[in-house]
């Protein structure tokens, strides 16, 4: 697939791609709509502090991590359509409840609902896997994954000028994130009519079993089992930033550790209950797949998307207390990292396409990572600002590079469970995003960037050692086993 392709408007599956890309564009929008007027707020709401800014950052990425693994099972069995479109339906009442908030706990307990919005990244994906075939998957992917991304970028240019020129005044900031709220449900609404899940009826594959991941064999189990316990027990340094904020007493919090702990218990309960009997059974040899894959995919899209996530929120507030920028140029010079999405990320799609080796474009990506963002940490205000944006840039290109060749692996490893292996690579997205944000309240800006760069170079190495290059990772169609073709007989 090439570039010029995407202006095939007349192809149903090109329009479902920009479709859906857009649809993804508008999660993001709203997502990150709080970071550019952060400074907007502290001006005009005299109850917050600088530390309440940071724990809305960590609460605008929390319950992301359990709404993608949510998410990704409702798509394996409603399919992407009806998900994407409920979800920005659904999403924009907290965004208005956060853009009328007139508290700091109304503004965190919104702030916290909404970050469900970015589940919408891994439905776009599906819906994608599901239109192109698995030799195209990289760039359209990629493409999906740059154009709908590049809304983080999007809401750190506008949403300023939309607060602070178009409305104005003390409430400025409020009315632009109610807009961007209204603007993501009215399409939400249309996307429903605008296309189907796949080009055929039966395109969309069901797995048997929606409560937990299918896995191949005991050892493939233990580690799922291992790796479910960070997508939640992440959330406890939510639980502990929130009671040192005084926004917890000490029973709550003990609360919200006990139903932490019990989510991640029922979730090693559903895998073990869904997968032990089939296991015993016998999982034919076609149909198994390495675990270990996803591992690693689950470790780089945390040390990748996660950092991306962290560096996107904070990246406007660095800019402006490093060289001391206005809010406005501030969030204009910090979007050069998230636009760099329009064309870094296909890029890295394309070339898993084109070089025949899509582990080792992952592994190439991930290193270059560790180099990014350890050039970003050397960054202070002797530097000259011209400088700081080519390292953002550079950082950039592998990072989204890195996320485009992630999700150009992912459709070709068990196609009937590309929604759950999406949601749950998707959700240590965030998983990294929250690690690396509570990081950042306990530590200066440059150690920050060097500890998401031993973050990167620790990924390498795990995805050296347990990223399998997938079959028919390069044909026309994507590998059927003789469990997927029995499925879709009963289909």
């Amino acid at each position: 697939m090439h570039a010029k392709e995407l202006l095939e408007i007349e192809r149903r599956d090109i329009r479902a791609l920009h479709y859906t890309w857009i649809a993804f564009f508008l999660t993001f929008y709203v997502w990150f709509n709080m970071a550019p007027l952060a400074t907007s707020m502290l001006a005009t709401e005299n109850y917050l502090t600088p530390d309440h800014i940071k724990l809305f950052l960590i609460a605008n990425v929390a319950l992301t991590i359990p709404g993608r693994v949510v998410v990704g099972m409702a798509l394996d069995r409603f399919g992407p359509r009806r998900v994407f479109s409920l979800l920005m339906i659904l999403m924009a009442i907290p965004t208005w409840f956060f853009a009328f908030g007139n508290s700091a706990m109304q503004l965190f307990v919104s702030r916290l609902f909404m970050s469900i919005v970015g589940a919408g990244f891994v439905v776009g994906i599906h819906m994608t896997a599901l239109w192109f075939k698995p030799k195209d998957i990289g760039f359209a992917e990629g493409f999906y994954a740059g154009w709908g991304n590049f809304g983080s970028a999007a809401a750190a240019i506008t949403i300023p000028t939309v607060a602070l020129q178009f409305f104005g005044g003390d409430d400025g900031w409020r009315w632009a994130i109610a807009l961007s709220g209204l603007i993501m449900a009215v399409y939400g609404v249309a996307y429903w009519f605008l296309l189907t899940d796949g080009p055929t009826p039966d395109t969309l594959k069901k797995s048997r079993k929606a409560g937990a991941l299918e896995v191949s064999t005991w050892a493939d189990l233990l580690l799922y089992c291992l790796f479910i316990i960070p997508l939640y027990g992440i959330l406890s340094l939510l639980v502990y930033r929130t009671q040192d904020m005084g926004f917890l007493d000490s029973s709550s919090a003990w609360i919200c550790y006990g139903v932490i702990g019990l989510m991640v218990l029922y979730q090693i309960y559903k895998a073990i209950s869904v997968n032990v009997p089939m296991i015993k059974a016998g999982i034919p040899e076609d149909d198994k797949y390495p675990f270990t894959s996803v591992a690693a995919l689950n470790v780089t899209y945390f040390a990748n998307f996660g950092a991306e996530l962290a560096v996107v929120s904070m990246l406007p507030m660095f800019f402006a207390s490093t060289w001391e920028l206005d809010p406005t140029v501030a969030g204009l010079v910090a979007s050069t990292f998230a636009f760099v999405n329009l064309w870094a990320r296909p890029l890295g799609g394309y070339i898993s396409d084109r070089i025949g080796n899509r582990r080792l474009v992952m592994l190439i990506y991930m290193f270059g990572i560790g180099i990014g963002f350890g050039l970003m940490g050397l960054l202070n205000a002797q530097w000259p600002l011209f400088i700081a944006v080519v390292f953002t840039i550079m950082c950039s290109v592998f990072v989204q590079g890195a996320e485009g060749a992630t999700f150009g692996i992912i459709p070709s490893i068990k196609r009937r469970l590309t929604g759950q292996i999406s949601g749950m690579a998707g959700a240590y997205g965030n998983v990294g995003a929250v690690f690396y944000l509570f990081l950042f309240t306990l530590v200066e800006p440059n150690q920050f960037f060097f500890i998401i760069a031993g973050g990167a170079f620790l990924a390498w190495i795990l995805c050296f050692f347990w990223l399998k290059e997938p079959e028919a990772a390069f044909g026309d169609e994507y590998k059927m086993s003789s469990v997927d073709r029995r499925l879709a007989e009963e289909g």
